[in-house]
């Protein structure tokens, strides 16, 4: 099993290079997991507290539980990941997405370079560059579009927490990146790069496999 991880700030185009690899490799050959679905729950607080959460922060992901997922793919075994409500704070109580076994496990999110422990399960550590006026407007966009949250709110939050969080955790994450993609889905070649290595893989050169 090959796991691949992909890192960079809100907006980095991060799911854009992973979606893209995966459709040129096939999606059969890959299990995809997003580390937003890893948040930590927080049901038992009102919605009200919720929303004062640092949700920029490491901590505000449960780390743990994905790595226990990680150990359980390389296993051999299937994992049931939660799955998160951006627009409650929350996950939800009754839903899951399978996570099963497979040649190739990407996931995507902006520590996954950060946790020293998540770290070592990585085969192949990339992170998406990309300039921060595109990262912002993207995430307004997305934001409100997906997320129903007005600009007020995202303004507050970008100043608050996203850029500081950004600047001491996310951009010091670069340095363990074993390939740097800048300007994410726009970078053609840097996606066939990472799709070539991947196949070598997959083909049965496990040159990359850490073992």
């Amino acid at each position: 099993m090959l796991i691949i991880g992909i890192a960079g700030g809100t907006g980095s185009g991060k799911t854009t290079v992973a979606r893209s690899v995966i459709d040129r490799l096939g999606s059969d050959k890959v299990t995809f997991i997003s580390q937003d679905n890893y948040y930590k729950d927080h049901q038992h607080l009102s919605l009200t507290e919720r929303e004062t959460i640092n949700y920029d922060h490491p901590f505000a992901f449960d780390t743990e539980l994905l790595i226990e997922h990680l150990q359980q793919l390389k296993a051999g075994q299937t994992a049931q990941a939660p799955v998160y409500d951006f627009t409650t704070h929350s996950r939800f109580p009754d839903r899951t997405v399978e996570l099963r076994p497979n040649h190739i496990v990407i996931i995507e999110g902006l520590f996954v370079l950060s946790d020293e422990n998540l770290r070592k399960l990585l085969n192949i550590k990339v992170f998406v560059d990309t300039d921060p006026d595109v990262r912002i407007l993207r995430r307004v966009v997305r934001d409100i579009e997906e997320r129903g949250r007005t600009i007020q709110s995202i303004h507050q939050q970008y100043l608050s927490t996203v850029k500081p969080m950004h600047e001491a955790f996310i951009e010091p994450s670069k340095k363990y990146a074993d390939l740097i993609i800048p300007e994410g889905g726009e970078n053609e070649v840097g996606i066939q790069l990472l799709s070539i290595l991947t196949e070598k893989y997959i083909t049965g050169d496990h040159s990359l496999s850490g073992e």
